[in-house]
């Protein structure tokens, strides 16, 4: 027993040490790779001045199309962040223990793909400096007001998300991270202290947390929807081609839930590449994921077929236009790759076990998450180029869009930003939920020494009747 008690120990601390080494050492690769992102970032700020400078003429965007690569991108960042409502709360709510490794990646990829999607709409805008009208003199009957409140109201509430199971953490790193000697000692000291609120493991304390997260799990799944559906109503409740659909609230969330648990993926295979930590994040964790993309990529490709199929049977004359070029214009080549490449195919993979291996599942979401960006493209941008009442007959170059150097220089940058949040964070803090790894270790430990119990009992009980048996006595009932 004393020797199952120190092994248990001893197992418990060989998991706060795998995910506390990360935040000791800022090796010369990480340096060099947060001097790469700053560069991108520098490049882009200085490409946005200068469309602050000149305006938004120095974009590819015109009359006909007003909306470009920016709203993809933040339509495609915005779907990337249902990442952690997947994962962490429907996996909580549903008490899936194998969760706990990949929680926190998960809630991490929610809040910075909150963060730069939100900033992406204040890019787009012509007159940056009169954002304050939309609190002052905002709309409620306005689509773009609701969306507004529901991402501000799903930035609150993902920040508290990603924060409320990392405060046992912060105390962990408070008491540990904070003796060594670092450049960033007294830094850290004041920050771990901060986000530790006073935490010191008692039992109220740990009800009132759990209380909490209960909660907050329960209020972010509906909030996560409405968001989705709110960005679809922007397009939805717009008379345009295309547009003019009452599938899309659920498409958008479908298609934001298959992306982001793809972004998942990809969050777990490079923290348990970069960081070591295959023992805790296993070719299990990557099977049960590919199952539950291959179920939202069913689910999105059946939407998919809905949202085109109705459309192009009825051939309408002004969406005729629009699928036309989707399906055989200009634009089909990226339609029926999206269609067949990131869609069809992924699903054939994950449907064979081998397909849900580590490397081929990673493989595989990339090209889901490369899809679902070109596909959010290619609801703006066609459907922009085919209104109901297109200015002249014959098209020229205001008519047509690409985007150019400045728009390329800016998403970049969001991206860098994206790439550069998540890196501080990982080094700064625990990437893995450690009390929640640590509950999970001993959750295990329990269920096996109930198996051997009973199994011990099952052992002595049937030494006792053979014994019974052996002598003439009848087994007790």
């Amino acid at each position: 027993m004393a020797t199952e008690k120190y092994n248990l120990k001893q197992e418990i601390e060989t998991v706060r040490e795998d995910c506390l080494r990360p935040t000791q050492k800022w090796g010369r690769s990480t340096q060099t790779w947060i001097g790469c992102l700053l560069i991108v970032m520098g490049w882009g700020l200085y490409c946005y001045i200068h469309q602050l400078r000149d305006g938004l003429g120095v974009t590819a965007m015109r009359d006909y199309v007003s909306w470009g690569l920016y709203i993809s991108t933040f339509i495609f960042f915005i779907g990337i962040s249902h990442s952690g409502t997947l994962v962490s709360a429907i996996l909580r709510i549903t008490k899936q223990e194998w969760r706990r490794p990949i929680t926190r990646s998960a809630e991490l990829l929610t809040f910075v793909s909150l963060l730069f999607g939100g900033i992406i709409p204040i890019i787009d805008l012509g007159r940056p400096d009169r954002l304050p009208n939309l609190v002052l003199f905002g709309r409620i009957q306005s689509p773009l007001m609701w969306d507004i409140i529901a991402i501000c109201t799903y930035l609150v509430g993902s920040t508290l998300f990603l924060f409320l199971p990392m405060i046992p953490d912060m105390a962990l790193c408070r008491d540990r991270l904070t003796v060594c000697d670092s450049p960033f000692k007294k830094f850290k000291k004041w920050l771990y202290t901060k986000m530790a609120i006073g935490w010191k493991g008692t039992k109220s304390q740990w009800h009132r947390l759990e209380l909490t997260m209960t909660i907050m799990t329960i209020v972010i799944i509906p909030v996560a929807v409405s968001v989705h559906t709110v960005v679809s109503y922007i397009f939805a409740m717009t008379l345009r081609p295309g547009w003019n659909s009452t599938v899309f609230g659920p498409y958008f969330v479908a298609g934001a839930l298959y992306s982001g648990s793809a972004g998942v993926v990809l969050g777990m295979a490079a923290f348990r590449k970069l960081y070591h930590l295959e023992k805790y994040i296993t070719p299990r964790h990557f099977d049960l994921m590919g199952r539950i993309v291959l179920a939202l990529t069913l689910i999105y490709a059946y939407l998919n077929l809905n949202e085109y199929w109705i459309p192009a049977y009825n051939m309408v004359t002004a969406e005729g236009h629009l699928l036309s070029d989707l399906f055989y214009g200009s634009y089909s080549k990226a339609f029926w790759t999206c269609q067949f490449g990131t869609v069809l195919l992924p699903i054939i993979i994950m449907s064979i076990p081998k397909g849900r291996t580590v490397t081929i599942l990673t493989i595989t979401c990339i090209i889901i998450v490369a899809g679902a960006w070109v596909k959010r493209y290619l609801i703006v941008v066609p459907t922009l180029l085919h209104p109901f009442m297109p200015i002249q007959e014959v098209p020229g170059t205001w008519s047509s869009y690409f985007p150019n150097y400045v728009e390329f220089s800016v998403t970049a940058a969001c991206l860098a930003g994206i790439f550069l949040v998540i890196t501080l964070f990982s080094k700064l803090f625990p990437m893995m939920a450690v009390w929640e790894v640590e509950k999970g270790i001993l959750i295990e430990h329990d269920k096996q020494a109930a198996i051997e119990l009973r199994t011990k009992r099952e052992a002595e009980e049937a030494k006792i009747m053979g014994k019974r048996l052996k002598t003439g006595f009848e087994p007790l009932k």
